[in-house]
């Protein structure tokens, strides 16, 4: 938890703020970007919540922080009302969970809902009051994991939900070596009719990308939206394979039609198919000049 000894400098006055513990991992400042900035390379509240939408964009980053570095000064008394708020719906069958696990360096992770079995993209923390509400939304079918890196609480959500994991073979580490399906190759796999997994080797060895009913890309470290270049990118400085291959990954997946980039690291972005296919073309242009 927070301390109020630790409180960093840079946060306005007020009942919000963020201590010296932050790893800035940029949870908060895109899940409240209202309240939350980003100062001297870790995260500070510029703008203390004023309406009941900006407290509760502020409280839910507050539970999502991986290093539970945001505190207030007061006991908030809608810790349960807000706890009840997620996963925080996107579209209409899919939501963020929140409660991202510092394990991951604060990766996001998404719930698909489906009559056919609700997917966990990615692992978040295993937090009880996100397991309950998992439950009541109908458990979990698969757990989807696109690279090494996200894996977080994986283990715990198998062994609580009986769900079968997912993960390429190039990916695997101790720690996911009993992961129930090892997904091999460089081919595409249709899990399911709405499911189609997609190897996009660069990032990582065995990252893979999930299209969801031809609309939704779940990208974990493979694609996200870039505020400071106006498109959508590859994290260069974070690419732990190839650059070449990831390259390579992405001229493929610009063959793909969809309209939601949600990755697990970086910033979400929708536009409409076109818009998407441009955003691939200049994604590609950026990366061959790096």
């Amino acid at each position: 938890m927070a301390h109020l000894t630790q409180r960093r400098p840079e946060n306005v006055s007020g009942d919000f703020y963020v201590d010296s513990t932050c790893i800035d991992c940029d949870t908060c400042r895109w899940m409240a970007p209202e309240t939350f900035c980003e100062a001297g390379e870790q995260s500070a509240v510029y703008h203390q919540p004023t309406t009941e939408a900006e407290r509760l964009r502020a409280m839910q980053a507050l539970l999502s922080c991986p290093t539970a570095s945001i505190g207030t000064v007061h006991k908030p008394l809608d810790v349960q009302q807000v706890q009840r708020s997620f996963p925080i719906p996107i579209t209409d069958t899919v939501s963020h969970c929140g409660y991202h696990a510092e394990s991951s360096y604060g990766a996001a992770s998404y719930l698909i809902q489906r009559a056919a079995g609700n997917v966990l993209v990615d692992s978040p923390r295993f937090a009880p009051p996100l397991v309950k509400r998992l439950e009541e939304l109908g458990g979990v079918r698969y757990l989807y994991l696109t690279h090494r890196d996200d894996v977080a609480d994986h283990q715990k959500f198998q062994a609580h939900f009986g769900c079968d994991r997912l993960l390429h073979e190039d990916d695997i580490t101790r720690a996911t070596q009993d992961v129930e399906i090892q997904l091999s190759g460089s081919d595409p796999v249709q899990l399911a009719p709405d499911l189609l997994i997609i190897p996009v080797p660069g990032h990582t060895k065995g990252h893979t990308v999930l299209l969801y009913d031809d609309t939704v890309l779940f990208t974990g470290d493979h694609l996200a939206w870039s505020a400071e270049l106006d498109h959508l990118y590859a994290f260069r400085r974070a690419c732990w394979y190839s650059w070449a291959a990831l390259l390579q990954s992405m001229k493929r997946l610009a063959n793909y039609s969809f309209e939601w980039v949600l990755p697990g690291h970086g910033r979400r972005y929708q536009g409409d198919r076109q818009t998407m296919a441009d955003q691939m073309q200049k994604c590609i242009l950026w990366m061959e000049t790096q």
